[in-house]
């Protein structure tokens, strides 16, 4: 089975989630988890993500992603990587800790992203680690309801905005709403295509962009010799568009490579490359 299509855009939200390596823990200790939150607060401070919800498990973790910039792999790049450098270094490992790419599920904020939080902070009781979202110390259901600090990273405002004007009230009221959720059916049940949940016109909304991803990802037949990238845009300077285009034309069609790989080249985003091998227009 090919991997899922990553699509990225500014505000779009996320459900994320990244597992051991063939079951293996990835969080062994207390200590653990606190690394691994320091790297997520460090995260998302360089790349500007507002997280909405987490938890930690053994052998995995969920989070609630929303990024005003279109940077949600290279944000996972550096949270994985650096947590497994730690992880490594501590407990003399070598090779991924994860279990191949993070999983991520592009959410229709208004109708799922509430629902997917609890589902997350539901995860520890799911499980029977603990019999109330409250009794479990490394998710963000805690610092939602106003029992601990919140997090400079973690953003509550938007969840609590679903239940009034007031943080207070609010917070009795999304605590009620966890517990109302508690055996219910998951909403990532209903997702389309493995990668995305949102109602209709909220899927054929997202279609292009999906379609787009996935072009970016395909390679057309190979040539017998390949230039490199850098050989095939080494004149760039002072020509005009219409030369750069027909560059990616040349790059694309006669010596295979994906847009994604042109748009990285040169700077673009992969959409663009598609524009320019479609239509000719940047």
């Amino acid at each position: 089975m090919s991997r899922p299509a990553r699509i990225e855009f500014p505000g779009a939200v996320y459900h994320i989630t990244s597992r051991g390596n063939v079951g293996q823990l990835v969080f062994t200790c207390h200590a653990d988890r606190k690394i691994f939150l320091s790297a997520l607060a460090m995260v998302t401070a360089r790349f500007g993500w507002l997280i909405h919800g987490y938890v930690l498990m053994d052998d995995h973790y969920h989070l609630a992603v929303e990024t005003p910039e279109a940077n949600l792999s290279k944000g996972m790049r550096q949270l994985n990587g650096v947590y497994t450098q730690y992880f490594n270094r501590t407990y003399q490992m070598m090779g991924p800790l994860f279990h191949g790419r993070f999983k991520g599920i592009l959410l229709e904020k208004k109708t799922y992203l509430l629902e997917v939080c609890r589902y997350i902070v539901l995860n520890p009781v799911a499980t029977g680690r603990v019999k109330s979202a409250d009794k479990y110390r490394w998710s963000s259901f805690r610092a939602t309801v106003g029992q601990i600090k919140t997090p400079d990273w973690l953003h509550t405002d938007w969840i609590l905005s679903n239940f009034g004007k007031f943080a207070a009230p609010n917070q009795k009221k999304y605590s009620q709403y966890v517990k109302q959720g508690v055996g219910d059916t998951s909403p990532l049940s209903s997702k389309s295509q493995q990668v995305l949940l949102g109602n209709p016109e909220f899927l054929k909304r997202m279609q292009p962009l999906l379609d787009n991803s996935l072009l970016a990802k395909k390679k057309p037949r190979r040539a017998t010799r390949r230039r490199s990238l850098k050989w095939i845009f080494s004149n760039l300077d002072g020509q005009p568009r219409s030369f750069r285009n027909e560059l990616i034309h040349r790059a694309h069609i006669d010596y295979a490579y994906t847009l994604a790989e042109i748009g990285d080249h040169l700077g673009l985003h992969y959409t663009t490359v598609s524009k320019v091998v479609n239509s000719g227009k940047s």
